[in-house]
């Protein structure tokens, strides 16, 4: 591990250094449980219109930032902007979330647009990371981000999300060709989508496979580990000094070996694994972030200060970067949030 040095704590966690107090962040911490995230949202008009307008997802992605000081700042957008890009229809029912057209066959991938052509549809996101890069406090991380192939084929499939992903396993197993195309098609946008988002100035990259838990044996290493692989290699090849950041969530044992199998620079942990399993099978092979219930984001109180000084002591012998197991919920109290800061900072390790 590497000690001293100077710079954003982040970056260093990433590097491997392991520091007295954890930098930390929270998904979805730009978000609805945020009064002035639901004002700047009412003033985009609708979801979509908030992603794809540069001046206000700038907006909202600060805003976290101004109100906890947060390490990192991460890119307000959404992980189905890439299928809409790829020609996919996208839309969203308010208090259902995402609708998309469904591909269910070959010729349903054949017909989405080249890889070469996403930007046209992505450029304002581009637009909002240049803005961050300008705007954010000099000390403030900027993190871009995308979903895993196999999460954005999910819903690609399904049209929608679903409680087992069934339609996307239902199509691996009945259309292996197909499914197999659609998710070569997904892994190389994504690689483009990452390395323009690096190229407007997102200094790490995460890459978000919500459903990988519902991948088993041979599938898992198939469709989550080598498409993040993938990923990571190609953006590795380009941007060496940029790290990257893994989240299988649920993978269960799956997280043991992600590093290497990879080649991330940190595996994210969902809370269904305690941190000390996860210290010692999977920061032993560099570093980690997690994992706090966001359910306390919700209680609060003395579990919420507990179980935070617990997962902070359980990990601070190896580089760590603080965060939620899972995005935060709209319900949230912005109070526990600041809460949960104040005893991330002042927990001894």
């Amino acid at each position: 591990m590497k000690d001293g040095g100077t710079g954003k704590t982040i970056l260093r966690a990433l590097a491997g250094e392991v520091l007295p107090t954890p930098p930390i962040w929270m998904m979805r911490q730009a978000g609805r449980y945020l009064p002035e995230y639901r004002a700047t949202r009412a003033q985009a008009g609708d979801f979509l219109s908030l992603c794809y307008n540069p001046e206000l997802a700038a907006e909202v992605t600060l805003q976290p930032i101004r109100r906890y000081g947060f390490d990192a700042a991460i890119l307000f957008a959404d992980i189905l902007l890439v299928p809409q890009a790829l020609g996919a229809d996208l839309w969203f029912v308010t208090g259902e979330g995402p609708r998309l057209s469904t591909i269910t066959d070959q010729a349903g991938v054949e017909a989405l647009k080249s890889v070469d052509d996403i930007h046209e549809t992505l450029n304002p996101i581009y637009e909002t990371v240049k803005i961050l890069r300008r705007e954010l406090p000099t000390e403030t991380t900027l993190i871009g981000f995308a979903g895993a192939p196999w999460t954005v084929a999910t819903y690609m499939i399904a049209g929608q999300g679903t409680p087992d992903q069934g339609p996307a396993h239902a199509m691996r197993e009945g259309a292996p060709e197909a499914f197999d195309a659609l998710m070569t098609r997904v892994t190389a946008a994504t690689v483009e989508y990452l390395a323009a988002q690096i190229e407007a100035g997102a200094e790490v990259v995460k890459i978000f496979d919500s459903w990988a838990g519902s991948l088993k044996g041979e599938a898992f290493q198939k469709y989550a580990v080598t498409p993040c692989a993938e990923i990571t290699v190609a953006l590795k090849a380009r941007y060496p000094h940029i790290p990257v950041i893994g989240f299988p969530r649920e993978a269960g044992e799956g997280y043991v070996g992600f590093h290497k199998a990879t080649g991330v620079d940190c595996v994210a942990l969902d809370n269904s694994v305690s941190p000390e399993w996860a210290a010692a099978h999977v920061q032993v092979d560099g570093c980690v972030q997690g994992n706090l219930a966001s359910s306390h984001m919700v209680t609060g109180g003395q579990a919420l200060v507990d179980e935070t000084r617990a997962i902070v002591q359980a990990f601070s012998k190896g580089p760590h970067i603080f965060n939620l197991g899972h995005g935060i919920t709209p319900d949230a109290d912005p109070d526990n949030v600041a809460l949960m800061i104040e005893t991330v900072r002042s927990t001894k390790s």
